[in-house]
C-alpha cells in the first residue's frame, strides 16, 4: 500500500473507537428518540455524544501542539500530516491510522474538515487561533505519487470524494493500470459514486487497455474476502522480513 485516501469520518471514527465504544443498533431506530437520548446513528451504528466529548478532550492538546510547532518551528500542516500525527498520538494498534503512521503510509483526506475533526478545529480556532492546513501541498503529493509511479492500481471502496480523488490523481498519468471498485452506487442518478469504470476510461483516469472491475456489493463484506484471497494469501512472500531470510 503506497497511500490511502479517506473521508473525515473514516479518520475520526477510527480514532474515537479507541477512546470509547461504538454500538451496533438498527437502521430503523427513530431519530427523535436517539436525539433525546444523546445518541448519534451512523447507519446501524450508534455513537453516544459522550464519545465526541472524549474525542474533543483528546484532540485539543494535540491541536495546541500543532499551532506551537507551526509558529515556532515553521511547520506547514497538511491534512495528511495531521492524520499522521493523530495516528502517532492515538498509539493504539486497534487504529488503522496507528499503522499507517507507523509504516509511513500517507493518508490523504481532501475533505478532512467535513466531520467531527472539522468541528474540533472550529472550536479550537476560538481558543487558540492560527492553525493553517495547506491542501495544495497534499494535492501535489498525491498527484506526483501517481505521475512518477511505474504502474498504479486503485482499490476504491464506496464512492464520493474519495473515489474521485484517487481516480483524478491517476488522470495525471493517463490512467491507472489496475482498478477495482466495490460499491452499491448506480449510474442512473448521474453521480460519480455510481459511475462505472468505463466512464473513468473516457476521462483518462483508467487506461484504455486496462481491465477494470466493479463489484456491486457491500464493501464491508466483500473487501475482507478480497484481501484474504490476495494480499493475505501472499503476505509471507511480500513482507520485507521474508526477503531477509
Amino acid at each position: 500500500v503506497d497511500c490511502v485516501v479517506t473521508t473525515a469520518g473514516g479518520v475520526e471514527e477510527d480514532l474515537i473507537k479507541c477512546l470509547a465504544p461504538t454500538f451496533v443498533g438498527d437502521f430503523s431506530l427513530k431519530g427523535k428518540e436517539l436525539r433525546d437520548s444523546g445518541i448519534n446513528r451512523i447507519g446501524n451504528l450508534l455513537v453516544p455524544n459522550e464519545n465526541y466529548c472524549k474525542f474533543e478532550d483528546w484532540m485539543m492538546p494535540i491541536l495546541d501542539q500543532m499551532v506551537l510547532e507551526q509558529n515556532e518551528q515553521g511547520m506547514k500542516w497538511t491534512p495528511s500530516k495531521v492524520i499522521a500525527r493523530l495516528g502517532k498520538e492515538i498509539d493504539d494498534p486497534e487504529s488503522v491510522y496507528y499503522w499507517t503512521s507507523k509504516n509511513n503510509i500517507p493518508v490523504f483526506s481532501p475533505a478532512l474538515t467535513d466531520g467531527s475533526i472539522g468541528d474540533m478545529i472550529y472550536f479550537h480556532s476560538y481558543r487558540n487561533p492560527g492553525l493553517v492546513l495547506d491542501i495544495v501541498e497534499d494535492i501535489r503529493r498525491i498527484n506526483n505519487q501517481a505521475v512518477y509511479a511505474k504502474r498504479t492500481g486503485m482499490i476504491i471502496l464506496g464512492g464520493g470524494v474519495v473515489k474521485h480523488h484517487i481516480a483524478n490523481a491517476n488522470l495525471m498519468r493517463n490512467g491507472a493500470d489496475y482498478s477495482v471498485y466495490v460499491n452499491t452506487g448506480q449510474e442512473f442518478d448521474g453521480s460519480d459514486s455510481g459511475a462505472r469504470p468505463d466512464e473513468a476510461v473516457s476521462w483518462g483516469k483508467i487506461r484504455v487497455d486496462a481491465k477494470p472491475v466493479k463489484v456491486c456489493a457491500d464493501a464491508t463484506l466483500v473487501f475482507p474476502l478480497l484481501v484474504a484471497e490476495t494480499f493475505a494469501r501472499n503476505f509471507d512472500a511480500l513482507s520485507p522480513q521474508s526477503k531477509m531470510l
